[in-house]
């Protein structure tokens, strides 16, 4: 791309969108220009383009996204159809296994949510469609690093915040990558409480008729309802059968 077809204002105004999240719902001029690096001025501008935009709401002191701001996700998700054709699937998984099924792809360093079935919370977090996940400690995002070229998935760790959330998580990068070979090899990844304690998860690639992966699937499930090595026979199975029906449905 060229320089000149970058808009820079435009780029800004994401990065001020982005920085709103679960934990960070209400923010400030000054917490969205420290989340975002931008100036004050820069920052302040943002803000209250999108207020007068309708996309947030100011009381003041603190703003905070509207549910216009819906419309920017709802526009992805009605644009493909994974969401639409994996949701009927992921019901009858979860139904069939008793836990919660989830479909992903990959976004930069993240999973982001397409689809989901829940049973029970198994996180102390809300998973919905939209929502984000670290890939480098997700099944779903192992399963996602794993189709790409070694060399790419390594960029990806490599410039991944490798946070410890539990004494479990793998963080170092050469054994993160022993684990996407493994995944590779197997067909499926197999997360134990790495993200979370208490939680663990089983995932595989959902490829397309010519063998791409266009996205992951996933089961949760509590730490006390299956040991690791109950993972694979208990949820693995009625997976593969989610995976071959799914392949010719695939673009």
């Amino acid at each position: 791309m060229r320089e000149t077809d970058f808009i820079g204002g435009f780029a800004k105004g994401l990065r001020v969108i982005e920085a709103f999240g679960e934990t960070k719902p209400r923010l400030t001029i000054t917490d969205i220009a420290r989340e975002t690096g931008l100036d004050r001025a820069t920052a302040r501008r943002c803000l209250l383009t999108l207020a007068e935009l309708g996309y947030a709401a100011y009381d003041g002191k603190f703003f905070e996204l509207t549910p216009k701001i819906l419309r920017l996700g709802h526009a992805y998700l009605s644009a493909t159809p994974l969401p639409r054709l994996v949701q009927p699937f992921l019901d009858q998984l979860s139904e069939t296994v008793g836990q919660s099924a989830s479909a992903s792809v990959l976004d930069g360093a993240d999973i982001v949510y397409v689809a989901r079935a829940a049973q029970k919370r198994v996180m102390s977090i809300s998973l919905m469609a939209g929502s984000r996940l670290p890939a480098y400690c997700a099944s779903m995002g192992r399963v996602l690093l794993a189709a790409l070229p070694e060399a790419e998935a390594r960029a990806i760790i490599a410039a991944s915040d490798r946070k410890a959330n539990t004494p479990f998580t793998k963080t170092d990068p050469d054994a993160l990558l022993d684990e996407l070979s493994k995944v590779r090899k197997q067909g499926f990844a197999l997360i134990d409480q790495e993200l979370e304690i208490g939680l663990r998860s089983i995932a595989v690639p959902l490829e397309n008729a010519r063998g791409r992966t266009v996205a992951a699937l996933n089961i949760g499930a509590p730490a006390a309802h299956a040991a690791a090595e109950e993972m694979v026979e208990r949820y693995l199975p009625a997976m593969r059968a989610v995976q071959a029906a799914l392949r010719p449905l695939l673009a």
